[in-house]
């Protein structure tokens, strides 16, 4: 789960992280407002959306009155905003952070991640910051250090000096970098995080360290024992067939290609998007209606894909174990019934109650191509959206 970046800084805030002084605004007035409480001679106004890039995209403006902070909130809010990390139609604005804005004497990157490899909370840091950090992760890795943190001991100061003294950091930055770095280490921990993302950190001409921008992600399994960060989900940000999913307690994530998926499990999900690339297809979505697939759960499924109006043919694939053919077969025919489909479904069905649920297809009296394998399903799913359907098993 992802936050906006003024409800990150509120909470660093908590965790005495010092950030730029600074509110939300959901509208220009609210906007004028903020600035004039903040009484400054400079601001930033920064549009709010669930994606990087926007200094690049024009969502970051610098104003120099309550005047300017008005007119750049107008520009934004209400607008779409397209960066690299967006849609090509780019990302609603509903609100702006406005902030004071500070003197940069240089900037640094830092972020703490879960690896993988090791299970372990990890710091990674950069003594280069800003917008071309990825760039420079790119072609000057010796400038990345990395940390991992020992769960049972957690973060301590010799690690966090370590990576300041990669930073440049020393004298009287050296123990407020320590602090900094340990009040993101608990906040991440207490929190379930699965990111913290600080660029930059910046230093400023009066040597204080600030964390000028703020990025954080959950993990979406510990949710529901963190009320206040639940509380903080913004689903406007969202694509709602994954919030609908999400309710019918479906994993599902879209992409920008026309074969519809709906597979049991993440891992036979993946290879079968990567099938479908292999023909030459795009899927149009990742879609787990996990173990226990009864044919509402199905349903749901089909619904939730045919959302989808580039979709131009439905791959169903499942190897049944914990789930049943038959209950899955069930599905199919009662979607394709209820929702009166109209693309072409290949059905792949494998493992437990095979037999009756090739039965329940066949007996329905409904138009869908069948496969026995994974490979041929993919690859009459990708000639089907093209309206190919020639030498494919055909029941009716």
């Amino acid at each position: 789960m992802n936050i906006h970046e003024f409800q990150a800084k509120e909470l660093l805030r908590q965790y005495s992280v010092p950030v730029p002084a600074g509110s939300v605004a959901h509208s220009v007035e609210q906007a004028a407002a903020v600035a004039e409480e903040l009484d400054v001679s400079r601001f930033v106004v920064k549009a709010q959306i669930h994606a990087g890039g926007r200094g690049k995209g024009g969502g970051v403006k610098i104003a120099h009155s309550v005047e300017e902070v008005r007119a750049a909130t107008d520009a934004m809010i209400g607008r779409p905003l397209i960066t690299a990390q967006t849609s090509p139609q780019g990302q609603f604005v509903r609100r702006v952070l406005i902030e004071q804005a500070v003197d940069i004497a240089r900037e640094a990157y830092f972020g703490l991640v879960i690896d993988r490899a090791s299970q372990r909370i990890t710091i990674i840091a950069c003594d280069g910051g800003g917008v071309d950090i990825e760039e420079t992760a790119r072609n000057e890795p010796e400038r990345i250090v990395r940390e991992a943190v020992d769960p049972a001991v957690g973060l301590l100061d010799f690690q966090c000096r370590k990576v300041a003294t990669h930073l440049k950091l020393g004298g009287k930055q050296l123990p407020a970098a320590v602090k900094l770095m340990k009040a993101l280490y608990r906040c991440f921990r207490d929190n379930d995080a699965v990111l913290i993302e600080v660029n930059p950190l910046a230093v400023t001409l009066d040597n204080r360290l600030l964390a000028l921008d703020a990025k954080m992600q959950f993990d979406d399994n510990a949710i529901y024992r963190r009320p206040h960060i639940s509380n903080l989900r913004d689903f406007d940000e969202e694509d709602p067939k994954e919030v609908e999913a999400g309710a019918h307690g479906l994993n599902y994530i879209a992409l920008e290609g026309n074969v519809g998926c709906i597979v049991n499990g993440a891992g036979l999900a993946m290879a079968t998007m990567d099938a479908i690339a292999l023909h030459d297809g795009k899927p149009a979505n990742f879609l787990d209606v996990g173990g226990g697939a009864s044919p509402e759960k199905v349903t749901n499924a089909f619904r939730i894909v045919l959302l989808d109006k580039n979709v131009k043919a439905v791959l169903v694939n499942i190897f049944a174990g914990i789930n049943r053919c038959d209950w899955v077969a069930e599905g199919i025919v009662r979607a394709m019934r209820e929702l009166k489909v109209k693309v072409p479904v290949v059905v792949r069905l494998a493992g437990t109650n095979v037999e009756q649920g090739r039965a329940v297809l066949a007996q329905s009296g409904l138009k869908f191509l069948t496969a026995n394998t994974l490979d041929d399903a993919a690859a009459m799913a990708v000639r089907a959206t093209s309206g190919a359907t020639a030498h494919e098993h055909i029941h009716k």
